[in-house]
């Protein structure tokens, strides 16, 4: 297998099997190779940090709208609603003109913190930034979600550090302008109205 080293981020990458695209960070590694991911989700990893990448298509929480919305899925990544655990930093609307996902009727992010755990290890405190795009007319919400552990990640040293810094919010903001619906039929067939 030839490891891509590159500094550039990769345009266009397939999302879902061909029906979303988007422009990943410089060194992102598709978690799927290497363990089972869920058919909703798609996940990636920064070859040295603990930092993470997931696109994630979830059933539209109608019941909830703007930046309620937002806040709903945050607590909902966090395991339990209201567990003290989790702190919203900042909220706030996206621009759809600025986005490449046409198709998107609301969106928002927000950054937060909360305390995860992986499989078999300790917690540890992660920032989180989330975007999320409301895609009603697929009975959809798409999370995108950006990982950055506050500790105990092993910075990138010597010759690794120069080919593959970490991540930054220019990538996270990269990832979320460049997300793009290629193939509706994913969502299956549409109700005419």
């Amino acid at each position: 297998m030839i490891e891509d080293q590159s500094m550039e981020p990769k345009r266009n990458h397939p999302l879902f099997g061909g029906a979303f695209s988007i422009t990943l960070p410089p060194g992102a590694l598709d978690v799927s190779d290497f363990r089972p991911v869920p058919d909703n989700q798609e996940v990636f990893c920064h070859r040295w940090t603990e930092q993470s990448i997931i696109v994630e298509l979830l059933e539209l929480q109608a019941q909830v709208q703007g930046e309620t919305a937002a806040r709903y899925h945050f607590e909902a990544l966090g395991g339990v609603q209201g567990s003290g655990d989790e702190q919203v930093e900042a909220v706030q609307p996206l621009y759809l003109h600025t986005l490449s996902l046409r198709d998107c009727r609301d969106a928002w992010v927000l950054c937060g913190r909360q305390r995860m755990a992986k499989e078999n290890e300790n917690e540890k405190d992660v920032i989180l930034h989330l975007a999320l795009f409301r895609l009603p007319q697929y009975g959809t919400d798409l999370l995108l979600t950006f990982n950055e552990p506050m500790s105990g990640s092993r910075p990138p040293q010597g010759h690794e550090a120069q080919y593959l810094p970490p991540w930054t919010l220019v990538d996270f903001e990269r990832l979320v302008t460049s997300l793009t619906l290629l193939d509706p039929s994913i969502f299956g067939p549409r109700e005419r109205t």
